[in-house]
């Protein structure tokens, strides 16, 4: 006998059982599909079942009866002769007392499944999600999904070393968008497929991309000069099962998902790893005014930390408006089964979490010591071959750089940035510092027995200054956002050259260019997992705009005719991606230890102009060289770094029963600046002059 009670006209052919509580969400069968709600404080439960995601009615509504379909706080109903592709929605009631326990059931909003695998926004109206009326006919709807009739062909996540790992973050859309891109199919994960071979021939390991989670690409921030500026970034889910609809061609939910999985499985047939930049830290319901979607009309308090003297308002470590309570079981439970969804069902081989310290903060806001949803992603049995990568801090004021709990986690290291950007500039006294981010930054992983696949190192990533920008601006120019120039961060540590923004002038173009190779040249030369900003290859420039999280224009879109303007720094990125894959020298497992090799090197030797004098208290230098000897037969390896303003001659450690040869001098033109194996020069000499503002390379053979 069934518990449930219609209480709209029946027009399907469907029958309900009690169902089962598990697993959460929307599960198809042969016969139906059995849903599964958590929420511990509702009252009441229905289930809306419309024919068509995009219906503006639902076909059924079933009231779940709380004695027989909820067990402890699980509702759960099985509907027989359901079928995937339907869409289906919530309505859920109880308390609204937004001060004292900061319940906001809304009984006239209908809600999206928080484990959906898909939804249709085709009548969403945000503005309808606010307040307290009725949106039934402009609200989101959750879709039905079979998972299991995909040919992978075999394909499974390709689970290659992180330490070996050189990663490219991108943006899907914004990846070929542009009509240079020439793409059959601009802005979706088919158009990634397309340029496939470009990213084979750049050389890079791993496609780090911007959220791909479901969120609201439509929501018009502001308005400026007529134009709408809209959530272009997508660092606002409101959906962490589901796809991102805006970047597939394809219309039928089902058919979205098949075009993410081709695009992994053909990235993962040219040996590319995909990871995800996933937002678990807020959503994009928002603060208090926000519109209701699914977490705060499922259980506001459960999901979010509230002002505890006042639980209508969320406390915003995320800077977001909201902040998710990740070690709350049920949402620790919600993200432990998403990211395993993903690596399952997906084949998606990491994820880089963003503001990752939200993560760490405990059910009452404080850091936590042993933070149970950081654990438990850590021992899943899922998960134990997915990279982890994570934004070691949050809005809130926690940095944890050196200090993230967990041991897998490879960290954005904002030191090795701020750092490498000073020297690249000119500032002096920087040699010791820079030195540490060289060496993988011993001083901040080293004592609790982390390592150097722990440092994540960038110089420029999708938030701030694209490199290009890093040394034609000396301030950011962000006025097209509409806020003043109030938004993005002041103090961006770059340098124009001698003119801000673009010039005519032959010598600053120059120096400019030699300045991009030297910044990429110190960073594939340094210990750790590099990260490539997507586009920094060809230059790609955002005017000085150093926030552009709201311009889904040619501001952010990838210009692909600049790959053929500026094809001699493309060839020197590809070259130096080769080189550092080539010599192992740059990926080692542990922190450099004073071994000596056969010829009397040490596994690092430091320097500056003159030999193992590295100048750590000259608070003037700008020059810095280091000496990393080979072993089981590899080659000896010699840097020289002069981020002087003159050229300054450096010495070169002998070497027995070897010769020196140059790879590298970013001060001389293409090809010269980097040379192909088999095509070193012969270094004859005791000395070699290193130009001005400029990188030399040499190894033993």
């Amino acid at each position: 006998m069934t518990a449930i009670t219609r209480t709209t006209k029946v027009t399907a052919n469907l029958t309900t059982t009690i169902g089962r509580t598990y697993p959460l969400g929307a599960t198809p069968d042969s016969e139906g599909v059995n849903f599964s709600l958590f929420s511990q404080n509702a009252t009441s439960v229905e289930l809306l079942i419309f024919k068509q995601p995009d219906d503006p009615r639902p076909i059924e509504i079933f009231k779940l009866d709380p004695q027989t379909n909820k067990t402890y706080n699980f509702w759960h109903i099985y509907v027989k002769g359901l079928k995937p592709g339907s869409g289906y929605g919530y309505r859920i009631d109880g308390s609204q007392d937004l001060h004292g326990s900061g319940h906001r059931f809304n009984k006239n909003k209908v809600l999206i499944d928080p484990y959906a695998r898909a939804n249709c926004n085709q009548r969403w109206n945000r503005m309808d999600a606010l307040g307290s009326k009725d949106n039934l006919t402009t609200s989101m709807r959750s879709v039905v999904i079979e998972l299991d009739d995909y040919d992978w062909e075999g394909d499974r996540p390709l689970e290659k070393p992180i330490g070996s790992s050189i990663i490219y973050e991108m943006h899907v859309g914004g990846f070929t968008k542009s009509a240079t891109s020439k793409c059959k199919y601009p802005g979706t994960y088919k158009g990634v497929i397309e340029k496939i071979p470009y990213l084979q021939a750049l050389g890079i390991t791993a496609v780090e991309l911007l959220p791909i989670f479901d969120f609201d690409a439509d929501e018009t921030i502001r308005e400026v000069d007529g134009k709408s500026l809209t959530n272009y970034w997508g660092y606002d889910p409101h959906s962490f099962f589901a796809l991102e609809t805006s970047y597939c061609h394809a219309r039928e939910a089902k058919d979205r998902i098949t075009e993410f999985r081709d695009m992994v499985k053909a990235l993962h047939k040219a040996g590319i790893e995909v990871i995800l930049d996933v937002v678990f830290n807020h959503t994009s319901e928002g603060q208090h005014q926000g519109p209701t979607i699914n977490f705060k009309g499922i259980d506001n308090s459960i999901y979010y930390h509230l002002v505890p003297f006042d639980k209508q308002y969320y406390m915003d470590y995320s800077g977001c408006g909201n902040t998710v309570n990740c070690n709350h079981p049920i949402v620790d439970k919600l993200i432990v089964e998403c990211l395993e969804y993903w690596v399952r069902e997906m084949h998606v081989d990491g994820f880089r979490f963003d503001e990752g310290s939200i993560l760490a903060r405990g059910m009452n806001g404080a850091p936590m010591e042993n933070p149970a949803v950081l654990w438990h992603i850590e021992t899943s049995d899922t998960l134990a071959g997915t990279k982890m990568i994570t934004e070691a801090w949050d809005a809130g004021g926690l940095y944890q750089i050196g200090s993230f709990p967990g041991y897998r986690y490879a960290e954005w290291n904002g030191l090795f940035r701020d750092d490498i950007r000073k020297f690249l500039k000119g500032d002096p006294g920087m040699v010791d510092v820079v030195a540490n981010r060289i060496a993988g930054s011993a001083d901040l992983y080293q004592h609790s027995g982390g390592k150097p696949i722990n440092s994540l190192n960038f110089i420029t990533c999708h938030d701030g200054f694209t490199l290009n920008d890093l040394v034609s601006y000396n301030y950011k120019h962000n006025e097209a956002n509409g806020e003043n120039n109030q938004d993005g961060i002041n103090e961006n540590l770059s340098w124009n050259c001698g003119f801000e923004g673009e010039t005519d002038d032959l010598k600053i173009e120059a120096l400019r260019k030699r300045q991009v190779k030297n910044a990429v040249a110190m960073l594939l030369l340094s210990q750790g997992v590099p990260m490539i900003l997507g586009g920094d290859e060809f230059r790609l420039t955002k005017k000085g705009n150093n926030n552009t999280y709201c311009q889904d224009n040619e501001l952010n879109w990838h210009d692909w005719e600049l790959v053929t303007k500026n094809a001699e720094t493309v060839r020197f990125f590809s070259s130096m991606i080769a080189f550092r894959k080539r010599y192992g020298s740059f990926c080692r497992r542990g922190f450099f230890n004073g071994e000596v090799n056969e010829r009397g090197l040490a596994d690092i030797s430091w320097h500056g102009c003159q030999l193992y004098r590295p100048g750590w208290q000259d608070k003037n230098s700008l020059v810095l060289a280091y000496t990393l000897g080979g072993f089981d037969g590899t080659v000896d390896i010699h840097v020289m770094l002069n981020m002087y303003w003159g050229s300054l001659e450096f010495e070169i450690p002998p070497l027995p029963n070897r010769n020196w040869y140059k790879v590298i001098d970013t001060a001389l033109e293409s090809p010269s600046d980097i040379l192909e194996p088999c095509r070193e020069v012969l270094i004859q000499n005791k000395r070699y002059m290193v130009t001005d503002r400029s990188i030399v390379v040499l190894i033993s053979q």
